[in-house]
Protein backbone atom coordinates (compact mmCIF):
# COMPACT_ATOMS: atom_id res chain seq x y z
CA UNK A 1 0.00 0.00 0.00
CA UNK A 2 1.52 3.46 -1.03
CA UNK A 3 2.18 5.93 1.95
CA UNK A 4 -0.59 8.71 1.99
CA UNK A 5 0.49 12.54 1.61
CA UNK A 6 0.33 14.81 4.59
CA UNK A 7 -0.11 13.60 8.03
CA UNK A 8 -3.05 14.87 10.29
CA UNK A 9 -2.44 16.20 13.77
CA UNK A 10 -3.47 13.04 15.53
CA UNK A 11 -1.22 10.98 13.26
CA UNK A 12 1.85 12.89 14.27
CA UNK A 13 1.82 12.41 18.23
CA UNK A 14 1.87 8.84 18.78
CA UNK A 15 5.85 7.57 18.41
CA UNK A 16 7.50 9.61 21.40
CA UNK A 17 4.01 9.12 23.53
CA UNK A 18 3.75 5.61 23.42
CA UNK A 19 7.70 5.55 24.39
CA UNK A 20 6.75 7.72 27.68
CA UNK A 21 3.17 5.59 28.36
CA UNK A 22 5.18 2.96 28.48
CA UNK A 23 8.32 4.20 30.38
CA UNK A 24 5.64 5.71 33.16
CA UNK A 25 3.21 2.46 32.96
CA UNK A 26 0.27 4.64 32.27
CA UNK A 27 -1.70 4.80 28.97
CA UNK A 28 -0.48 6.89 25.69
CA UNK A 29 -4.48 8.49 26.38
CA UNK A 30 -2.73 9.97 29.62
CA UNK A 31 0.21 11.28 28.11
CA UNK A 32 -1.46 12.69 25.03
CA UNK A 33 -3.58 14.95 27.96
CA UNK A 34 -0.83 15.93 29.40
CA UNK A 35 1.06 17.31 26.35
CA UNK A 36 -2.72 19.24 25.73
CA UNK A 37 -2.73 20.18 29.10
CA UNK A 38 -5.97 19.19 30.20
CA UNK A 39 -6.59 18.79 33.64
CA UNK A 40 -8.15 15.57 34.29
CA UNK A 41 -4.64 13.71 35.34
CA UNK A 42 -3.60 13.67 38.80
CA UNK A 43 -0.58 16.05 39.77
CA UNK A 44 1.69 13.19 40.29
CA UNK A 45 1.05 11.65 37.95
CA UNK A 46 1.48 14.41 35.46
CA UNK A 47 4.92 15.43 36.58
CA UNK A 48 6.52 12.15 36.17
CA UNK A 49 4.79 12.43 32.74
CA UNK A 50 6.07 16.18 32.17
CA UNK A 51 9.78 15.20 33.69
CA UNK A 52 10.04 12.19 31.01
CA UNK A 53 9.10 14.14 28.35
CA UNK A 54 11.35 17.00 29.30
CA UNK A 55 14.13 14.44 29.09
CA UNK A 56 13.65 12.68 25.82
CA UNK A 57 13.75 16.69 24.94
CA UNK A 58 10.39 17.55 23.98
CA UNK A 59 9.11 21.16 24.93
CA UNK A 60 5.82 22.18 24.68
CA UNK A 61 6.43 24.47 21.73
CA UNK A 62 7.27 21.42 19.66
CA UNK A 63 5.03 19.19 17.51
CA UNK A 64 5.74 15.91 18.57
CA UNK A 65 6.40 13.76 15.20
CA UNK A 66 6.08 10.53 15.29
CA UNK A 67 4.45 7.27 13.91
CA UNK A 68 2.48 7.48 10.85
CA UNK A 69 1.73 3.82 9.45
CA UNK A 70 -1.47 1.58 10.85
CA UNK A 71 -0.74 -2.37 10.65
CA UNK A 72 -4.35 -3.74 9.30
CA UNK A 73 -4.36 -7.40 9.71
CA UNK A 74 -6.49 -10.12 8.90
CA UNK A 75 -6.69 -13.81 9.31
CA UNK A 76 -6.67 -14.06 5.17
CA UNK A 77 -7.40 -12.35 2.18
CA UNK A 78 -9.01 -15.40 0.71
CA UNK A 79 -12.54 -14.37 -0.10
CA UNK A 80 -13.93 -11.00 -1.17
CA UNK A 81 -14.99 -9.76 2.85
CA UNK A 82 -11.29 -8.85 3.96
CA UNK A 83 -10.74 -7.37 0.69
CA UNK A 84 -13.73 -4.64 1.02
CA UNK A 85 -12.98 -4.40 4.38
CA UNK A 86 -9.60 -3.81 3.71
CA UNK A 87 -10.52 -1.68 1.16
CA UNK A 88 -12.61 0.86 3.45
CA UNK A 89 -10.19 0.64 5.67
CA UNK A 90 -7.42 2.35 3.36
CA UNK A 91 -9.65 4.58 2.41
CA UNK A 92 -10.91 6.15 5.99
CA UNK A 93 -6.48 5.85 6.91
CA UNK A 94 -5.80 8.30 4.13
CA UNK A 95 -8.49 10.69 4.76
CA UNK A 96 -6.52 11.27 8.19
CA UNK A 97 -3.16 11.18 6.75
CA UNK A 98 -2.18 7.27 7.69
CA UNK A 99 -0.15 4.66 5.67
CA UNK A 100 -1.28 1.63 5.84
CA UNK A 101 0.17 -1.94 5.89
CA UNK A 102 -1.86 -4.75 5.23
CA UNK A 103 -0.87 -8.21 6.32
CA UNK A 104 -2.47 -11.89 7.19
CA UNK A 105 -1.55 -14.02 10.46
CA UNK A 106 -1.30 -16.99 7.81
CA UNK A 107 2.18 -17.05 8.49
CA UNK A 108 2.93 -14.41 11.49
CA UNK A 109 1.46 -15.12 14.48
CA UNK A 110 -0.86 -12.27 16.21
CA UNK A 111 1.26 -12.39 18.86
CA UNK A 112 4.09 -10.92 16.20
CA UNK A 113 2.01 -8.25 14.76
CA UNK A 114 1.37 -6.57 18.18
CA UNK A 115 5.22 -6.99 18.73
CA UNK A 116 5.31 -4.88 15.37
CA UNK A 117 3.66 -2.12 17.45
CA UNK A 118 6.45 -1.62 19.46
CA UNK A 119 7.80 -0.10 16.48
CA UNK A 120 8.24 4.08 16.56
CA UNK A 121 7.00 4.64 13.32
CA UNK A 122 3.84 2.35 14.10
CA UNK A 123 0.46 4.12 15.25
CA UNK A 124 -1.20 1.05 16.21
CA UNK A 125 -3.09 -2.04 14.61
CA UNK A 126 -6.31 -3.01 13.40
CA UNK A 127 -6.86 -6.79 13.97
CA UNK A 128 -9.69 -8.19 11.47
CA UNK A 129 -11.41 -11.28 11.64
CA UNK A 130 -9.01 -12.95 13.71
CA UNK A 131 -8.27 -14.82 16.85
CA UNK A 132 -7.07 -13.31 19.90
CA UNK A 133 -5.90 -15.47 22.88
CA UNK A 134 -6.26 -14.10 25.96
CA UNK A 135 -2.82 -14.12 26.51
CA UNK A 136 -2.39 -11.82 23.71
CA UNK A 137 -5.17 -9.48 24.88
CA UNK A 138 -3.79 -8.77 28.16
CA UNK A 139 -0.83 -7.77 26.27
CA UNK A 140 -2.28 -5.20 24.82
CA UNK A 141 -4.27 -4.01 27.94
CA UNK A 142 -0.99 -4.16 29.86
CA UNK A 143 1.49 -2.36 27.23
CA UNK A 144 -1.01 0.07 26.28
CA UNK A 145 -0.77 -0.63 22.36
CA UNK A 146 -3.29 0.37 20.49
CA UNK A 147 -5.05 -1.80 19.00
CA UNK A 148 -9.22 -1.81 17.78
CA UNK A 149 -10.46 -5.60 16.86
CA UNK A 150 -13.35 -5.71 13.83
CA UNK A 151 -15.75 -8.51 13.92
CA UNK A 152 -13.63 -10.77 16.08
CA UNK A 153 -13.29 -14.69 15.88
CA UNK A 154 -13.27 -14.81 19.94
CA UNK A 155 -14.93 -12.72 22.58
CA UNK A 156 -13.23 -9.09 23.87
CA UNK A 157 -11.77 -8.62 27.18
CA UNK A 158 -13.21 -5.86 28.46
CA UNK A 159 -11.01 -2.63 27.64
CA UNK A 160 -10.32 -3.76 24.37
CA UNK A 161 -12.13 -1.75 21.76
CA UNK A 162 -13.95 -4.16 18.99
CA UNK A 163 -16.30 -3.00 16.16
CA UNK A 164 -18.84 -5.20 14.80
CA UNK A 165 -22.24 -5.31 12.69
CA UNK A 166 -25.98 -6.01 14.15
CA UNK A 167 -25.44 -9.75 13.22
CA UNK A 168 -28.44 -10.55 15.70
CA UNK A 169 -30.78 -7.95 14.26
CA UNK A 170 -29.55 -9.17 10.58
CA UNK A 171 -30.45 -12.76 11.09
CA UNK A 172 -33.63 -11.65 11.85
CA UNK A 173 -34.13 -10.06 8.98
CA UNK A 174 -33.05 -12.29 6.60
CA UNK A 175 -35.29 -14.58 8.51
CA UNK A 176 -38.47 -12.26 8.46
CA UNK A 177 -37.89 -11.44 4.80
CA UNK A 178 -38.09 -15.06 4.25
CA UNK A 179 -41.21 -15.42 6.34
CA UNK A 180 -42.62 -12.50 4.16
CA UNK A 181 -42.62 -14.61 1.12
CA UNK A 182 -44.29 -17.38 2.63
CA UNK A 183 -41.77 -19.80 3.65
CA UNK A 184 -41.99 -21.64 6.85
CA UNK A 185 -39.40 -24.80 6.42
CA UNK A 186 -35.98 -22.16 6.52
CA UNK A 187 -32.51 -23.71 6.93
CA UNK A 188 -29.93 -21.92 7.98
CA UNK A 189 -26.43 -22.84 7.24
CA UNK A 190 -24.77 -21.20 9.86
CA UNK A 191 -21.53 -20.27 11.22
CA UNK A 192 -18.83 -22.14 14.00
CA UNK A 193 -20.32 -21.73 17.29
CA UNK A 194 -17.30 -20.13 18.32
CA UNK A 195 -17.72 -17.25 16.11
CA UNK A 196 -19.21 -14.71 17.85
CA UNK A 197 -20.75 -13.19 14.53
CA UNK A 198 -22.18 -16.74 13.57
CA UNK A 199 -23.39 -17.48 16.33
CA UNK A 200 -25.51 -14.30 16.87
CA UNK A 201 -26.64 -14.73 13.12
CA UNK A 202 -28.14 -18.01 14.44
CA UNK A 203 -29.54 -16.81 17.22
CA UNK A 204 -31.41 -14.04 15.09
CA UNK A 205 -32.53 -16.95 12.82
CA UNK A 206 -34.11 -18.67 15.77
CA UNK A 207 -35.49 -15.69 17.11
CA UNK A 208 -37.62 -14.82 13.40
CA UNK A 209 -38.41 -18.07 13.95
CA UNK A 210 -39.93 -17.58 17.43
CA UNK A 211 -41.69 -14.49 16.45
CA UNK A 212 -43.82 -16.27 13.80
CA UNK A 213 -44.60 -19.08 15.94
CA UNK A 214 -42.13 -22.00 14.39
CA UNK A 215 -40.65 -24.27 16.20
CA UNK A 216 -36.52 -24.54 15.63
CA UNK A 217 -35.39 -27.80 14.16
CA UNK A 218 -31.80 -28.25 14.65
CA UNK A 219 -32.19 -30.33 11.61
CA UNK A 220 -31.89 -27.66 9.56
CA UNK A 221 -28.99 -26.29 10.89
CA UNK A 222 -25.66 -27.13 9.47
CA UNK A 223 -22.32 -25.42 11.38
CA UNK A 224 -19.33 -24.69 8.91
CA UNK A 225 -16.94 -22.08 8.96
CA UNK A 226 -17.57 -18.56 6.04
CA UNK A 227 -15.95 -21.20 3.48
CA UNK A 228 -17.45 -22.06 -0.09
CA UNK A 229 -16.34 -25.27 -0.02
CA UNK A 230 -18.07 -26.91 3.75
CA UNK A 231 -21.23 -24.50 2.20
CA UNK A 232 -21.41 -27.03 -0.81
CA UNK A 233 -21.12 -30.21 1.48
CA UNK A 234 -23.70 -28.71 4.32
CA UNK A 235 -26.33 -27.99 1.83
CA UNK A 236 -25.87 -30.85 -0.53
CA UNK A 237 -26.81 -32.53 2.79
CA UNK A 238 -29.71 -30.32 3.49
CA UNK A 239 -31.39 -30.16 0.57
CA UNK A 240 -31.06 -33.80 0.04
CA UNK A 241 -33.42 -34.90 3.27
CA UNK A 242 -36.57 -35.96 3.15
CA UNK A 243 -38.09 -32.90 4.02
CA UNK A 244 -35.97 -30.42 2.50
CA UNK A 245 -36.16 -26.53 3.35
CA UNK A 246 -37.77 -24.04 0.67
CA UNK A 247 -35.24 -21.54 1.79
CA UNK A 248 -32.12 -21.30 3.46
CA UNK A 249 -30.34 -18.47 4.83
CA UNK A 250 -26.36 -18.49 4.47
CA UNK A 251 -24.35 -16.64 7.32
CA UNK A 252 -22.17 -15.53 4.77
CA UNK A 253 -21.73 -14.51 1.19
CA UNK A 254 -19.09 -17.90 0.92
CA UNK A 255 -21.48 -20.43 2.10
CA UNK A 256 -24.56 -19.08 -0.30
CA UNK A 257 -22.57 -19.27 -3.15
CA UNK A 258 -21.42 -22.84 -1.91
CA UNK A 259 -25.60 -22.73 -1.27
CA UNK A 260 -25.88 -21.92 -5.16
CA UNK A 261 -23.72 -24.36 -6.09
CA UNK A 262 -25.47 -27.38 -4.28
CA UNK A 263 -28.85 -26.14 -5.68
CA UNK A 264 -26.94 -26.34 -9.21
CA UNK A 265 -26.08 -29.66 -8.67
CA UNK A 266 -28.89 -31.18 -7.14
CA UNK A 267 -31.21 -29.59 -9.80
CA UNK A 268 -32.83 -27.29 -7.53
CA UNK A 269 -33.92 -24.00 -9.11
CA UNK A 270 -33.51 -20.77 -7.73
CA UNK A 271 -35.19 -18.99 -6.53
CA UNK A 272 -38.37 -20.94 -8.13
CA UNK A 273 -37.91 -24.01 -5.69
CA UNK A 274 -35.22 -22.62 -3.12
CA UNK A 275 -34.85 -19.32 -2.05
CA UNK A 276 -31.62 -18.44 -0.45
CA UNK A 277 -30.71 -15.18 1.16
CA UNK A 278 -26.74 -14.32 2.17
CA UNK A 279 -24.87 -12.16 4.67
CA UNK A 280 -22.14 -9.84 4.02
CA UNK A 281 -23.01 -8.14 0.52
CA UNK A 282 -19.93 -8.33 -1.00
CA UNK A 283 -19.48 -7.72 -4.57
CA UNK A 284 -19.41 -11.91 -5.25
CA UNK A 285 -23.33 -11.35 -4.01
CA UNK A 286 -24.52 -8.87 -6.75
CA UNK A 287 -22.35 -10.83 -9.21
CA UNK A 288 -24.25 -14.16 -8.72
CA UNK A 289 -26.42 -16.48 -10.49
CA UNK A 290 -28.33 -15.45 -9.55
CA UNK A 291 -27.97 -12.38 -7.77
CA UNK A 292 -28.15 -12.98 -4.08
CA UNK A 293 -30.45 -11.09 -1.85
CA UNK A 294 -28.39 -10.59 0.99
CA UNK A 295 -28.03 -8.30 4.25
CA UNK A 296 -25.39 -5.74 3.78
CA UNK A 297 -22.33 -4.87 6.15
CA UNK A 298 -21.52 -1.32 6.29
CA UNK A 299 -18.12 -1.84 4.86
CA UNK A 300 -17.08 1.63 4.43
CA UNK A 301 -18.22 2.99 7.52
CA UNK A 302 -16.67 -0.75 9.30
CA UNK A 303 -13.45 1.09 8.22
CA UNK A 304 -13.73 4.93 8.97
CA UNK A 305 -15.28 4.13 12.85
CA UNK A 306 -12.14 1.48 12.95
CA UNK A 307 -9.76 4.39 12.19
CA UNK A 308 -11.37 6.78 14.14
CA UNK A 309 -11.21 4.68 17.89
CA UNK A 310 -7.69 4.12 17.23
CA UNK A 311 -7.03 7.71 16.25
CA UNK A 312 -9.11 8.44 19.49
CA UNK A 313 -7.44 6.37 21.44
CA UNK A 314 -3.94 7.79 20.35
CA UNK A 315 -5.00 11.21 21.19
CA UNK A 316 -6.87 10.45 24.85
CA UNK A 317 -10.40 11.35 23.38
CA UNK A 318 -11.66 7.86 23.48
CA UNK A 319 -15.41 8.07 24.95
CA UNK A 320 -14.43 4.83 27.20
CA UNK A 321 -16.76 2.49 25.14
CA UNK A 322 -15.80 -1.16 24.63
CA UNK A 323 -18.15 -2.33 21.93
CA UNK A 324 -19.05 -0.45 18.64
CA UNK A 325 -21.89 -1.83 16.95
CA UNK A 326 -23.55 -0.47 13.37
CA UNK A 327 -26.47 -1.33 11.72
CA UNK A 328 -26.84 -3.97 8.73
CA UNK A 329 -29.49 -3.73 5.97
CA UNK A 330 -31.49 -6.18 3.83
CA UNK A 331 -30.39 -5.75 0.17
CA UNK A 332 -33.25 -7.69 -2.28
CA UNK A 333 -32.41 -9.63 -5.36
CA UNK A 334 -33.61 -12.63 -7.36
CA UNK A 335 -32.14 -15.23 -5.41
CA UNK A 336 -35.72 -15.00 -3.51
CA UNK A 337 -39.44 -15.51 -4.35
CA UNK A 338 -42.38 -16.84 -2.83
CA UNK A 339 -42.51 -20.12 -1.45
CA UNK A 340 -43.67 -22.70 -3.83
CA UNK A 341 -46.66 -24.07 -3.33
CA UNK A 342 -47.07 -26.90 -1.25
CA UNK A 343 -46.27 -30.40 -3.07
CA UNK A 344 -45.24 -28.77 -6.66
CA UNK A 345 -41.15 -28.89 -5.68
CA UNK A 346 -39.78 -32.45 -6.39
CA UNK A 347 -37.63 -34.22 -3.70
CA UNK A 348 -34.04 -33.86 -4.74
CA UNK A 349 -33.51 -37.14 -4.72
CA UNK A 350 -36.20 -38.43 -6.77
CA UNK A 351 -34.83 -36.08 -9.52
CA UNK A 352 -31.42 -37.69 -9.33
CA UNK A 353 -32.79 -41.35 -9.90
CA UNK A 354 -35.25 -40.14 -12.40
Amino acid sequence: MAPANGRSGGGRRHGLLTAVARQAGVSVGTVSKVVHGRRDVGAETRARILEMLSEAGWSSDQPIVTAQRILVVFRDLDSPYPLELARGLVDAAAAQGFEVVVGTTMHRSVTEWIDGCDRPDVAGMVLVISRMTERDQRRVLDTHVPVVLVDPLSEPMPGVPNIGVTNWRGGRDAVQHLLDLGHRRIGIVAGRPHSPAGGARLQGYRAGLHEAGIAFDSGLVRPTDFDYEEAIEAACSLLSGPEPPTAVFATSDAQALGVLEAARRLHIAVPDELSVVSFDDTSNAATASPPLTAIRQPFEELGQVAIRVLQETLEGTAPGVDHYELATTLTVRASTAPAPAAGSVDHPGHRERS
